[in-house]
C-alpha cells in the first residue's frame, strides 16, 4: 500500500461491469480518486456519493498516451474502467489515516488513533494496540511516547511501544504469583496467544479477560467484574453465578 492518493480529472467515459454485464455507462467531467488501498472513486458534480466506485480491487492498471489516461480496475467479476477524452489534471498527494489525535511521535508529528493501531501522520510509524485500550494523557517515563490503559485483572498502564513496556510485562509485574491455583501453587502470568494465569505444577491455564478482579470465587480463584456481569477466572467453574 502506498501512502499517497492519486487524483485525476478530465472528461471521461466511465464503465462499471458486474458479471460481464455493463451496469453503469457514464460520460462527463469527473474527478477520479485512487486511494492507497487501490479503492477507485469517480466523483461528478452532484452530492457526496461517487458516481461509480470499486472498493479495494485486486488489480488496478493505469496507462496513459497522448489522449490522456486510462484506469482499469478489476476484482473478481467486477470491473471499473475510466478513460479520459480530455485530461484536466493528474497529481499525487500524501495520505495517512485520519483519527483522533492522541499525542506526539518521536519525530514531532501527530499521533492519531486508527482502530487497533496508533499511527504517526508524518513518519508513518505504527503501533498495534488492543481495541479496548485507551490512550491516556501521560507520557512513558522511558521513551516519551503516550501510554495505554487497559483492564486486565486491574487497570494496567503500559507504553504505546510494546518494545518499551509491553502490556504483558505490566500485567505480569502486577499479578505474577498474586493468586493461588486450586492445587495450591502460585499462578504465573503467561503471554502465549493472549494473557493467561497458568499453574506451573498442574498445568491449569485460565485466560485473563478484559475485566478487573472483584473478590474471590467460592472455588478460591479470583472473581472478575466484566461490565455488568461477574464471573470466575475459570469459565467452567461450578460455583460461577
Amino acid at each position: 500500500m502506498q501512502d499517497a492518493i492519486r487524483v485525476l480529472a478530465g472528461e471521461c467515459a466511465v464503465r462499471y461491469e458486474s458479471n460481464g454485464r455493463t451496469e453503469r455507462d457514464l460520460r462527463g467531467d469527473v474527478v477520479v480518486v485512487v486511494k492507497p488501498d487501490d479503492t477507485v472513486l469517480v466523483h461528478d458534480a452532484d452530492g457526496y456519493q461517487p458516481a461509480a466506485w470499486l472498493t479495494r480491487p485486486g488489480v488496478v492498471r493505469y496507462t496513459r498516451d497522448a489522449r490522456g489516461f486510462r484506469i482499469d480496475a478489476a476484482d473478481g467479476d467486477e470491473r471499473l474502467v475510466v478513460e479520459s477524452a480530455t485530461e484536466h489534471g493528474d497529481a499525487h498527494y500524501p495520505a495517512s489515516p485520519a483519527g483522533p489525535p492522541v499525542g506526539t511521535c518521536d519525530c514531532g508529528g501527530a499521533l492519531v488513533r486508527d482502530g487497533g493501531r496508533v499511527v504517526c501522520v508524518d513518519c508513518r510509524d505504527s503501533y498495534a494496540i488492543p481495541r479496548d485500550a485507551a490512550v491516556v494523557d501521560a507520557d512513558c517515563p522511558d521513551c516519551g511516547l503516550p501510554q495505554l490503559r487497559v483492564e486486565r485483572g486491574d487497570t494496567i498502564t503500559a507504553c504505546l511501544d510494546r518494545d518499551c513496556q509491553p502490556i504483558a510485562d505490566a500485567v505480569r509485574e502486577r499479578f505474577d504469583g498474586e493468586w493461588a491455583c486450586r492445587c495450591g501453587a502460585p499462578l504465573e502470568i503467561e503471554s502465549k496467544r493472549g494473557l493467561h494465569a497458568a499453574c506451573p505444577d498442574c498445568d491449569a491455564r485460565y485466560r485473563l479477560p478484559r475485566a478487573t478482579v472483584d473478590g474471590t470465587c467460592d472455588c478460591g480463584l479470583p472473581e472478575l467484574a466484566t461490565g455488568d456481569d461477574r464471573r470466575c477466572l475459570d469459565t467452567d467453574c461450578e460455583h460461577a453465578t
